[in-house]
This record gives C-alpha cells, sequence and structure tokens, in this order.
C-alpha cells in the first residue's frame, strides 16, 4: 500500500479525523433545562465556590490539551501550525483510544516561547493536562520546565515519551543479551528533545531511587557534529547540561568512533547515517534502536549484518517498534485519575518498568509490546496511578 497516498484521500474524504459528541442526548424541555440555563448555573456557582469541584462537574477531569507550534513536526522539520493539525488530531485518536481521554489539538499560531507559555496557562482552567508536541529544543525543555506550576500535568511527550519507550524496550533487550543495565555503555546520536530526554532517564539523573532507578554506566551524546565533549564552544544550555552525567572521559570525535566498544546505539536524528562496519566496532551481541523515521539511522539488515543481536527501529513494518503511544495514553490516564499536579520522575520509571514487564518473555523480534496491544495503556495507567499516590503528590485544586 502506498500510504502517503492513500492517507491524502482518508484525511481528505474525513475532513478531519476527530468530532466532539455530547454525552446525553437533548430532547425535552427539561433535559435542556438540566444541561444548560437556568439549571446549569447551580453547577457554576458550585465551582466558584469550591473551585477543585471543577473536577466533579466538568470535561476538566478526562481532557488533555495537545499543544504545538509546528516548528518540529515528525521528521518533517518546522512546517507550522496549520500543518500540525494532522498529526495532532491523529494523537487525539490515540489517547481516545487506548485510555479513553478526550483529548482536542491545539496548534498555535506562533512560536515565540514566551507567547505560547502565557497562552497555555489562559486555555488551562478546561484541561486536566497539557501535552506539549513537536515544539523544537531548546524551547520546549524552556516551555515545559516553566509550566510546571501550573496546577496539572505538563509534558512533553517527544522528551519524556520518547525515553521511557526507549529505556523499557532496553532493559528487555539486555534481558535477552544477558547483559546489566547498569553495566552498558550507550551512544545516542541526537541531542534534540529526545536525546537529552534519553540520557537524562539512562542515567537516574531526577531521580535517585534504587528502588526504581538503575543508571546506565556510561552514555556517550553526539549531535551533527559529533561526540558532545568539554572542549566545544558551539554548545547551546541544554548541550552544556548533558556534561554534568555523559561522556565521563571527555572522548572527542565522530559518532562512528564513539561506537568503538559500544553496547547500545540509540538514534534520534536522521537515516542512512550508519553502515554495518560502524557496528562490527561495537561490544559483542549489541543493541541497536534506530529510531529516525522514515528512514532508520540504519536499515535492520544492515545492523545485521554488522553483527547486531537485536534491531528496534520507529516503523511499524519492521519488528520491535519504539513507539510513543505505548507510553503517553497510560501515563495521563494514570496522572488525570491519581489527580496528579505533575508526572515525577518515578512516575516516568515506573511507565517505563509497566511497559518492559508487559512482554512476559521477551525474545530478539519481541522486545517490546506491539503498539496497538490494547492492555499496555492501562498497566502504564495503574503503575502511574500508583506512584502518585505513593509519593503524594498534590492533588489537582
Amino acid at each position: 500500500m502506498d500510504y502517503f497516498k492513500e492517507s491524502l484521500i482518508l484525511h481528505k474524504r474525513l475532513k478531519g479525523k476527530i468530532r466532539m459528541t455530547p454525552k446525553m442526548d437533548v430532547r425535552t424541555k427539561d433535559e435542556l433545562s438540566l444541561v444548560y440555563s437556568p439549571g446549569v448555573a447551580e453547577p457554576c456557582m458550585e465551582i466558584h465556590r469550591n473551585p477543585s469541584a471543577v473536577w466533579d462537574y466538568t470535561i476538566k477531569c478526562n481532557t488533555v490539551a495537545i499543544v504545538s507550534d509546528g516548528s518540529a513536526v515528525l521528521g518533517l522539520g518546522n512546517i507550522g501550525a496549520r500543518a500540525a493539525i494532522p498529526v495532532m488530531e491523529g494523537k487525539a485518536m490515540l489517547f481516545k483510544r487506548f485510555a479513553g481521554i478526550d483529548a482536542f489539538p491545539i496548534c498555535l499560531d506562533t512560536q515565540d516561547t514566551e507567547k505560547i507559555i502565557e497562552t497555555v496557562r489562559m486555555i488551562a482552567p478546561v484541561f486536566g493536562g497539557i501535552n506539549l508536541e513537536d515544539i523544537s529544543a531548546p524551547r520546549s525543555f524552556e516551555i515545559e520546565e516553566r509550566l510546571q506550576d501550573l496546577g496539572i500535568p505538563v509534558f512533553h511527550d517527544d522528551q519524556h515519551g520518547t525515553a521511557i519507550v526507549v529505556l523499557a524496550a532496553l532493559i528487555n533487550a539486555c534481558k535477552v543479551v544477558n547483559k546489566k543495565i547498569e553495566d552498558i555503555r550507550v551512544v545516542i546520536n541526537g541531542a534534540g528533545a529526545a536525546g537529552v530526554a534519553i540520557a537524562r532517564l539512562l542515567r537516574c539523573v531526577d531521580n535517585s531511587d534504587p528502588n526504581v532507578c538503575i543508571p546506565v554506566r556510561e552514555i556517550v551524546v553526539c549531535d551533527s557534529k559529533g561526540i558532545i565533549h568539554k572542549n566545544r564552544d558551539n554548545l547551546n544550555s541544554a548541550k552544556q547540561e548533558l556534561l554534568r552525567y555523559t561522556n565521563p572521559t571527555n572522548q572527542e570525535g565522530t559518532v562512528q568512533e564513539a561506537l568503538e566498544g559500544a553496547d547500545v546505539f540509540i538514534g534520534v536524528s536522521q537515516g542512512n547515517i550508519l553502515q554495518s562496519e560502524d557496528i562490527k566496532k561495537m561490544a559483542d551481541d549489541a543493541i541497536i534502536f534506530g529510531l529516525a523515521n522514515p528512514i532508520p539511522e540504519i536499515m535492520p539488515e544492515e545492523a545485521f549484518k554488522g553483527g547486531a543481536a537485536i534491531v528496534g527501529t520507529g516503523r511499524s513494518d519492521l519488528p520491535n517498534q519504539v513507539n510513543n503511544v505505548l507510553g503517553f495514553p497510560g501515563i495521563f490516564r494514570g496522572a488525570l485519575d491519581a489527580r496528579a499536579t505533575r508526572i515525577s520522575p518515578k512516575m516516568k520509571l515506573e511507565a517505563a518498568y509497566a511497559i518492559a514487564k508487559s512482554v512476559d518473555h521477551p525474545s530478539r523480534d519481541l522486545i517490546i509490546p506491539p503498539t496497538l496491544n490494547e492492555h499496555v495503556a492501562w498497566r502504564v495507567a495503574k503503575a502511574v496511578k500508583e506512584a502518585a499516590i505513593s509519593e503524594k503528590i498534590d492533588n489537582a485544586k
């Protein structure tokens, strides 16, 4: 099937993939008087007297805003707010399909950091959570960080969702090749939102709880200029921060040089940058996650030719698809059910372990659940909710 051509036909026929439907039909005057004037005045006044009652009387308890400025959409780059709408609609469908959450695309016609932050603050009253999506780094880091006081979870899925699913896949991959996660050396290619978040989660930068956190021994991060090291003078603040917990020997060179002796390669960059000869330089039983879309950093057959033991990609037509849909529906479901005000590092880690445990018997071609597995989101939701409750994260007001 030509997915591009058929998708264009489908979208034109549907004219949008989501719509709003009422929860009850209004056919009588009594029903109208209950849902609108005069009866609706009473829940309005109840919320006015007790603002937290908004969670009991409105859609806030089950509604997420998918906020994007269209600056980093899929592998398409900065295509703007209007062109981003089909992706955000699709994500809204997945929220509903896998976790029963009503999500709505909010595509903002600005890429000004201050305006985005201000807009999210102004629309927050109606939503129970904010999913930041396809906002370019490093602005995405600042936007998410400055909105953490909003009183509802604000979660940049391109960062944390990717990192959580990568960690889940890595946990099971290490089991298959009989390596301990704390002993492995990891090379990450790509220092944008996803690459930075993966490095932070694998090193347990934000969480040192030994019950849920086992940090990877060593991580080296590369960008388009090569290995990120202390002698470079072209690093933004996010890349400078990476050096606090990556590249402990201050190695310099290309991504190919970084791979020598490495156990794991994680690519969140661009396609076709590695060859089989590069994989041969890695440690035995190497694990390769080439997550660039639509073309991975190295195709599976080329990686196996170089001696890789396990290969994962972001593609649905290949085994071991590492896809955020395994994470974000359940993460928000659990956060909403706990009325958590934020998504903590422990909640992220527990989500990763829940995804990993959803594969009973990991194998080389099955290290992560299929993306259409309907049970994963609810397992993740349970783990996230329990983590939020155990941490006694303040209930949303």
